[in-house]
């Protein structure tokens, strides 16, 4: 293993590992929207917005993320629809794990009792502020985990924003086997960001899961 050029290489991975993490993060951000409108469609009592709602999930769950990245990104001038490398991937990471986060989120309103519903409505609150203020917060617990596994299956599949010639973790390993043909050690340096990433993640997950937790209980 040539630990000196892994020493002299590190500064750039930093950087490309910054990327990553901005990626991630408006990808994310642009997931929770669109998972909270999907799920929203999807428990509509309008049957065209459910199907709409639907189609949507079943598109973006149903086709390879890569493609839907190479869809927007070598496909969209075609239509007018002219992203450069970086805006590219957050749209197309952020609207490929909103299809996920709207299953999550769906599933976590259906997961409440229904009789709070029910004794919400009795007691006179309209069916808009009992989804707000009685079916949310309880909902908003049980979200943690599932949207939490979304957002680590987001980081890792942030690596795909490569093949458009996005300069973050995995293109950046790419270049520099490229030039000093040492695959295990670039990839090594890659996988340890990575790894790094994921694990500050998790921490904010298990951080929000616990305060839910403890919130609950009082």
């Amino acid at each position: 293993m040539d630990v000196d050029l892994m020493i002299r290489v590190f500064p750039f991975f930093a950087e490309a590992a910054w990327t990553t993490v901005q990626i991630s993060v408006l990808a994310l951000v642009l997931g929770l929207a669109m998972g909270a409108c999907g799920a929203a469609a999807r428990l509509s009592r309008v049957a065209v917005i459910r199907f709409v709602g639907a189609a949507y999930v079943s598109l973006f769950r149903g086709t390879p993320c890569l493609i839907q990245l190479f869809v927007l990104y070598f496909g969209g001038p075609q239509i007018g629809i002219e992203l450069d490398p970086f805006a590219a991937g957050v749209i197309g990471l952020g609207i490929n794990i909103g299809a996920y986060m709207t299953e999550s989120i769906r599933g976590a309103i259906l997961a409440v009792d229904r009789g709070q519903t029910e004794a919400a409505r009795s007691l006179g609150i309209g069916r808009g502020q009992t989804m707000v203020r009685v079916i949310l917060p309880q909902a908003a617990r049980l979200m943690i985990r599932p949207l939490g596994v979304n957002t680590i299956a987001l980081i890792k599949g942030s690596a795909l924003v490569s093949a458009i010639s996005l300069v973050e973790l995995t293109y950046t390993a790419q270049r520099y086997i490229g030039s000093t043909y040492k695959p295990f050690e670039m990839f090594a340096i890659a996988a340890l960001f990575y790894m790094v990433v994921i694990w500050v993640a998790l921490q904010a997950i298990g951080w929000l899961d616990r305060r839910f937790a403890i919130d609950g209980g009082r």
